[in-house]
């Protein structure tokens, strides 16, 4: 997957919402999570899985399209695989991964030519799994680790505050992980849409921890985490003025230079290009 693309905001739908499938088309969320498992009854499974391929198939425009099957061990997960496989979607997101070996088996299903792979991770052993994910994704196309906030603190019997302090290691780590692996790094759901003091907060300490973008559950979340996750107009301004340093002949064959009053180095070049191609 292209990393050029934005993950600032990836927003769940039930695949069984018609009228949500719709809605989406015209809100400028940058990801569309077409949602099998938990916002999906069980008596509406079949009936959510075709119209998720039906879905696919008329496309979301240029957003990133990943559809959530059902977790591995319920009676809907090869069922869904085997659909997913053949249908144009970006990704197929695994949720509740306990084991890296789950990647492989979908692989094998999906094919190495069908959708690539996100990952939940949503449990104590999802966390264990991160270094197994990082080194492995290029084997099984995995590209993308989602924070599972929920479903996490439940399996940890955490008592997460508004601040989420007993998860912060955890995405920390969720973070490391995908970096080490080459990885877009998603940010879990805030539950509270009507909070929007607490989703700017939470999208913000997000964005510092080192997430990509946040994964919503309401359209009315998409522009706090648009605005939080990119560079900020001050982050590309230092940005144009490390590259434009950099440039002059005076810093050739320097590895670092003094700017604004610090010192900069070839990293921060990097990392100055990297925040100006993000557009």
């Amino acid at each position: 997957m292209s990393m050029k693309r934005r993950f600032r905001s990836a927003l769940f739908l039930p695949a069984s919402n018609a009228r949500a499938l719709e809605k989406v088309r015209d809100l400028p969320c940058d990801v569309v999570i077409l949602d099998l498992e938990d916002a999906v009854a069980p008596e509406h499974k079949a009936t959510a899985r075709d119209a998720a391929v039906a879905a696919a198939r008329r496309g979301f425009g240029a957003r990133t399209l990943v559809v959530r099957a059902n977790g591995a061990g319920t009676p809907w997960h090869d069922d869904d695989l085997a659909a997913l496989a053949a249908t144009p979607v970006d990704a197929v997101l695994l949720p509740k991964l306990d084991d890296a070996g789950q990647c492989g088996a979908a692989r094998a299903v999906l094919g190495m030519d069908g959708p690539a792979l996100w990952a939940m991770i949503e449990t104590a052993r999802g966390l264990l799994a991160l270094p197994s994910l990082a080194t492995g994704a290029a084997t099984w196309r995995l590209e993308a680790l989602v924070a599972g906030t929920n479903d996490l603190a439940l399996d940890l019997r955490c008592r997460p505050d508004a601040a989420r302090t007993p998860l912060i290691p955890h995405l920390a780590a969720i973070v490391a992980a995908a970096r080490a692996g080459g990885l877009v790094a998603l940010d879990g759901v805030l539950n509270a849409i009507r909070d929007e003091a607490r989703l700017t907060t939470e999208c913000a300490q997000g964005a510092m921890l080192g997430f990509d973008g946040k994964t919503l559950i309401h359209p009315s979340q998409i522009a706090a985490a648009n605005a939080a996750f990119g560079p900020t107009e001050a982050e590309r301004a230092w940005a144009a003025r490390v590259v434009a340093a950099f440039a002059d002949p005076a810093a050739d064959g320097r590895g670092a230079i003094a700017l604004d009053g610090a010192m900069v180095e070839r990293l921060h070049l990097a990392e100055a290009e990297r925040l100006l191609a993000d557009r």
